[in-house]
């Protein structure tokens, strides 16, 4: 059996994850020489070498990366025993990995609020970013839980639904169809667009519709943030499809309005998901069980109240 301290484990794990020994010892707090001891007594109980440097990039031998799995595993398996030992207390205690698409910015903070008063014991450690990257993320195995607005269907998932998410036609108040009612939906056609990158799920739903209605949109801007996006709206660069969470912060005074137009808002809903294949941890368990019993309770902004026509 190979004899290895669980302290030797974790540089490792942190070095191969960083790809660099000086970003392993600033994330450990030790020093690099530290950290280069620790791996060389490890790699010397293995008995063969666990990295190769190849000009001055470091890469993982075979014999590495099946380590790194295994470490990844134990650590896994150690954070679980944690939080079932404090369950057993009973107390709930631990962290939570969560990792949500940008727009779910504008409300997970309400629902991670609410919970952590529920339960005080668990840290989050909260991943915003796109679908890509969350997509990347799932094939790491880098978190418990994500949100997302589409599940990936190329990644064995579970996922349910937990929360609408209507997308709705944003323009400036200035805009000549601001004060219209029941819109139809050919008015759309050649209107410069300010439009989301390819490759999000919102661009996806909306260009859906679009050929079904046989509507043809100039994309004059394309923007990876939803809060770029409405800033070229209000300076009346063009008009854009959004989900309606990202009007949760806009107030009475908003440059923004929602149009009324036919065949919108475009009925979509939030998901939760994680791995078919995961064991999650009593955090994560605890977690998901409260999104999909109180999230339906909670008193979420009545948006269309302060942005849309009356």
């Amino acid at each position: 059996m190979i004899q290895a301290t669980l302290h030797q484990l974790k540089v490792f794990e942190t070095v191969a994850r960083h790809g660099s020994f000086t970003r392993a010892a600033e994330e450990l707090f030790i020093t690099q020489p530290t950290v280069s001891s620790q791996v060389k007594q490890l790699t010397k109980a293995v008995g063969l070498p666990l990295f190769e440097q190849i000009g001055k990039s470091l890469y993982l031998t075979d014999a590495g990366k099946e380590l790194l799995s295994t470490c990844q595993d134990i650590f896994e398996r150690l954070d679980n025993f944690e939080m079932k030992v404090a369950d057993l207390k009973g107390t709930k205690q631990g962290q939570l990995r969560l990792a949500v698409i940008t727009t779910a910015k504008y409300f997970v903070p309400r629902l991670l609020g609410s919970f952590c008063k529920n339960y005080p014991g668990i840290d989050i450690a909260l991943k915003v970013t796109n679908h890509q990257e969350i997509q990347q993320r799932m094939l790491n195995n880098e978190d418990d839980l994500y949100i997302v607005s589409h599940p990936h269907k190329d990644i064995d998932l579970l996922s349910k639904p937990f929360l609408d998410n209507p997308l709705v036609v944003i323009a400036n108040r200035e805009h000549p169809l601001a004060n219209k009612k029941n819109i139809d939906i050919s008015c759309l056609n050649n209107e410069p667009f300010v439009m989301r990158e390819k490759g999000s799920g919102t661009r996806d739903a909306v260009l859906d519709l679009f050929e079904k209605q046989n509507v043809s949109v100039r994309v004059r801007l394309e923007l990876g943030s939803n809060e770029a996006i409405k800033q070229a709206i209000a300076g009346g660069l063009g008009i854009s499809i959004l989900s309606e969470h990202c009007l949760i912060s806009e107030g009475q005074f908003s440059e923004l309005k929602i149009l009324d137009v036919q065949h919108f808002p475009i009925a979509r809903r939030w998901y939760v998901s994680h791995l078919a294949g995961k064991k999650l941890s009593v955090i994560a368990e605890t977690f998901l069980e409260y999104l999909l019993e109180e999230t339906p309770k909670m008193p979420f902004p009545r948006i269309s109240s302060f942005v849309k026509v009356s």
